[in-house]
């Protein structure tokens, strides 16, 4: 599901009417018809409310009047308010405010403040405002009588149900420039945009439904300009398929865990977890040799190798040929290792010599701080990294404000120059890859920022990658999976009590949320 600027929406409006033969004003009727239907899933006593249909003079205005009338159709009290004068209304949003007037179904026009003064109070005693006024049409911050409105609008708590985008808020930027109506229900259309996915933009927007309005996939799929989609569990459950019966452990990749040092053992450990719950075949944990104990005391699934390290109990340089010579068809190199110069030295020789695909987390981002440069995808094998907003502050020279900020751009512009893929971790983690693309991720709560969560993540991106053999469908799936396992543990546990192992143990049932289906004690299968 590809994300739109208000541009490309423009241009798929424009190819669906001229390339297609799809009318304007059937799309405009596709527009306010899927408002309804959203409403009415949304409220439960929409049969019995009273509706205020705040529209503007633009195509969004329109939008608003068809579902103004569509509501009528359905004998629900609406009222209908125009913000600015009838004689400015042109185009298919003037066809159907005629259309309104023909079927005498009251538009009351609310040109200014005195008229705000005198209909305000009838919008803001109905049990839901509709609002349809600006949409993705804002050139600039709200002022004048439709600032107004927002702030009374706000300050009424009444349920609100923008349509396209809630009136403020500019498509093109996940920030808030001015002030925006709270919606409690967006009912975007053709396709999501991205601040209504972002924060802090997302923040305004409450439930979020996409209305498919009839503009087809293929002109979305071919529109020019950045391309930034959303990670659907359709998508993903077409990657995650049934095990053959001939099935043996080396089917499902080798991972190596490099990771861990004297006291962080846990992070080593959390990983090879992450990546055995995820389906490797074979994972082995190389760690220092003082290490080793107790991550084979942890983990009896995963096998261990004991490796040089330095007088603090970090993993050394000198362990490089070792971790080179270890069968493996991926390597996770980070969790836990410590900062020590040798160590770094150790993380930035693997990354130039192995020749197996790669996943860098934690300690081993921190070894190219200053040398970013160094940190490259090979034509061998792939590179993908997965950072929270500090770490990637650090790698690009950024304040994490500035990253937190613009994340999309900050991680495409970090993929496509250093050709790997990154995993932008965090709250709607961005996965951008080295040919532009980017993906959003919707799954995962607050819980998750507990200790450990990203090294399991190291883990399960290490497992998927093994199977998969594509990073890019690894990175996907497994920042889907590792959210929804952190879901389902919030579900269980809340998010104050969940743990980083919480999430492991989910991890299975992520998988059987994903493709639905329960397996018998006698092979067979259902589905749910």
């Amino acid at each position: 599901m590809r994300i739109l600027t208000s541009q490309q929406m423009r241009d798929a409006d424009r190819r669906t009417i001229e390339e297609v033969g799809i009318p304007s004003l059937v799309l405009m009727e596709n527009a306010g018809r899927q408002v309804v239907a959203s409403m009415e899933a949304a409220f439960e006593d929409l049969a019995q409310a009273h509706v205020a249909v705040l529209c503007g003079k633009g195509n969004n205005g329109g939008d608003g009047f068809v579902a103004a009338r569509v509501l009528s159709e359905r004998d629900i009290d609406v009222s209908v308010f125009l913000v600015g004068a009838s004689a400015d209304v042109r185009g298919d949003a003037r066809i159907n405010l005629l259309i309104l007037r023909a079927l005498e179904i009251d538009v009351v026009e609310i040109a200014d403040a005195v008229s705000w003064e005198l209909h305000g109070s009838d919008v803001l005693s109905a049990d839901i405002v509709v609002d349809a006024m600006l949409g993705t049409g804002l050139s600039g911050p709200a002022t004048g009588l439709v600032e107004t409105i927002i702030a009374d609008l706000n300050a009424s708590s009444r349920p609100v149900v923008a349509i396209d985008v809630p009136t403020g808020l500019d498509a093109n930027t996940v920030e808030v420039v001015g002030p925006v109506v709270e919606a409690t229900l967006t009912v975007t259309l053709g396709a999501p945009k991205l601040p209504l996915l972002l924060p802090p933009a997302e923040r305004v927007v409450g439930s979020l439904v996409i209305g498919d309005i009839g503009i087809p996939r293929s002109i979305i799929h071919t529109l020019d300009g950045p391309w930034v989609e959303l990670i659907t569990k359709e998508r993903m459950r077409a990657l995650v398929t049934p095990r053959v019966a001939e099935s043996q452990k080396g089917d499902y990749g080798r991972v190596l865990v490099v990771a861990g040092s004297r006291g962080k053992t846990g992070a080593a450990h959390l990983a090879a977890a992450g990546a055995l719950r995820s389906g490797a075949g074979l994972v082995t944990v190389a760690t220092p040799g003082s290490c080793q104990s107790v991550l084979a005391v942890l983990g009896v699934e995963y096998m261990t190798d004991a490796l040089e390290e330095t007088s603090d109990g970090q993993i050394a340089w000198e362990a490089l040929e070792q971790i080179l010579e270890t069968p493996a068809d991926v390597i996770a190199l980070g969790p836990g290792l410590g900062r020590a110069p040798s160590t770094m030295a150790l993380v930035q020789s693997v990354v130039e010599r192995s020749g197996v695909p790669l996943v860098l987390d934690a300690d081993a981002l921190f070894a190219f701080v200053g040398e970013s440069d160094r940190l490259v995808g090979r034509d061998d094998a792939s590179v993908i990294i997965t950072p929270h907003a500090a770490e990637m502050a650090r790698l690009t020279g950024l304040t994490v404000e500035a990253v937190q900020a613009n994340r999309v751009e900050v991680a495409r512009t970090f993929a496509t120059t250093h050709r790997v893929h990154v995993i932008l971790k965090g709250h709607r983690t961005v996965v951008a890859s080295p040919d532009g693309k980017v993906f959003i991720n919707l799954t995962g709560n607050p819980g998750m920022a507990s200790g450990g969560t990203g090294d399991v993540l190291t883990g399960v991106v290490a497992a998927w990658f093994g199977q998969l053999l594509d990073a890019d469908s690894a990175a996907q799936l497994a920042v889907y999976l590792h959210g929804l396992a952190g879901d389902l543990a919030s579900d269980d546990e809340g998010e104050v009590a969940m743990v980083a192992g919480d999430v492991v143990d989910r991890l299975g049932d992520a998988v059987l949320a994903l493709t639905s289906v329960r397996h018998s004690k006698t092979g067979e299968s259902s589905h749910e």
